[in-house]
């Protein structure tokens, strides 16, 4: 009997009625493989067959405790039972800004919202108004949202990016008007260099800069000892603001994100994802000095932001990671996948790239480094597609897109660890 009988008969009836079946384009795995949620809980997940997986894909990363999170859930409950969306500001929503504050070394004062891409483009607003500038630097293969003005080289191969020294400025999508080119300055990651060139030509035209602290939509590429600072340097020379893109890596990869394990201070911040652990909300902040003039000739606004829901789920999770170890067992399951994983493909002969830290990393093949994206559009993505098609029979699930990363929650637990690593064991062996 098919294992996704009723999975494949949903996808044919959810094609009639939304494009390609889904309501996000990375959902889409392709037909009769397109896998359909039936329920989760921890760090297991159910399709509509009733098969069960480990994921790591955890929605894309905010899954940051686990599916069905009791304390997150009764929380979310409660505040159902007082209304949703009142339009008027509520004491939680408070609470949850003096919690990113609290938490969040280079955070002032916050403004809340729904996603990252409101985040993202909520701060870039006020980084051109704060500057009074309008272009915006951003890393090829960096991803900041589905909106217009940042959905340039994001996806495109690397011979599509011309020459390092003067990139090639690539929409990621039909319907972006070319009246934007003019706006963004695509540059390559991790290349002081090229930043230095571009900032002489363009600097004093330039609002901000923005960037992930390792880019994460192409297998996670580190960025090299000094460069941040680099950048934090020629910001401040240039009189540019710095937007560091925490939407992935917020309260993931340290109760602070990456500026608090990395010591960054950037001068606006934005978080999404495991803020809410899978809830829709997201912030954006940074210096006070900056966002101080949000509703001082500034507009941001949206019926939704703060809404109870996104702000019990924050609340409640921002609470757990301050008063548990849950980044210290989540970077303790990390490693040991990590290591296990490694043992596989080196037992076989695989030569195979294990790029960044144990709560967020990326699994490679056929690259020795992976500085950017030009570096990424090398690697084998056939080999590492036919390997999650396996591990996907076995019970695990991993993003069949090699540019996703892996994610590990709280509720990850030693089984599950060992059972996914013997999954990878096996399907090595069958390929």
């Amino acid at each position: 009997m098919d294992r996704l009988q009723k999975t494949n008969a949903l996808q044919e009836r959810a094609m009639k009625s939304m494009p390609l079946g889904v309501n996000s384009n990375g959902r889409f795995w392709g037909k009769g493989c397109t896998p359909y949620f039936s329920r989760g809980k921890g760090s297991h997940m159910w399709d509509v067959d009733g098969n069960e997986y480990i994921d790591y894909r955890l929605g894309f990363g905010p899954v940051i405790l686990g599916y069905a999170y009791d304390e997150v859930d009764n929380a979310v409950i409660e505040a159902l039972h007082s209304g949703v969306t009142p339009g008027i500001t509520c004491e939680r929503e408070v609470e949850v800004a003096e919690a990113v504050i609290n938490m969040c070394p280079a955070v002032e004062m916050v403004r809340l919202v729904n996603t990252g891409s409101e985040a993202t483009m909520n701060a870039i607003r006020v980084a051109r108004a704060y500057t009074r500038r309008e272009k915006i630097i951003k890393l090829e293969g960096g991803y900041h949202g589905g909106y217009d003005y940042v959905l340039y080289s994001t996806y495109a191969p690397p011979t599509a990016y011309g020459n390092r020294r003067d990139p090639i400025k690539i929409p990621a999508s039909s319907g972006i008007p070319r009246a934007l080119d003019d706006l963004i300055i695509p540059i390559p990651f991790n290349d002081p260099e090229v930043l230095e060139l571009t900032l002489k030509r363009y600097g004093h035209e330039v609002a901000a800069i923005i960037t992930e602290p390792m880019l994460g939509n192409f297998g996670l590429a580190d960025p090299k000892p000094g460069y941040m600072d680099f950048l934090r340097k020629k910001c401040d020379e240039y009189g540019i603001l710095w937007i560091l893109d925490e939407v992935k890596t917020g309260f993931r990869v340290a109760k602070g994100g990456a500026q608090e394990r990395y010591g960054y201070r950037p001068d606006l911040s934005t978080f999404a994802k495991s803020i809410g652990n899978g809830f829709p909300i997201a912030a954006y902040g940074g210096r006070k000095e900056v966002m101080d003039i949000v509703g001082k000739g500034v507009t941001q606004g949206g019926t939704y932001a703060g809404n109870g829901v996104g702000t019990a789920a924050a609340k409640a999770t921002l609470h757990i990671m301050q008063t548990q170890d849950v980044h210290k067992h989540i970077d303790s399951m990390g490693t040991r996948l990590q290591k296990g994983l490694a043992q596989v493909f080196s037992e076989v002969g695989i030569p195979c790239l294990i790029s960044s830290i144990p709560s967020i990393f990326s699994v490679t093949f056929g690259l020795e480094k992976n500085e950017d994206a030009r570096d990424w559009g090398k690697a084998d993505s056939g080999l590492y597609k036919k390997l999650a098609a396996k591990v996907f029979e076995k019970g695990v699930l991993i993003d069949e897109d090699p540019r996703e990363p892996f994610c590990l929650c709280y509720s990850h637990s030693e089984a599950d660890i060992d059972f996914t690593i013997e999954a990878f064991r096996q399907a090595v062996k069958e390929l």
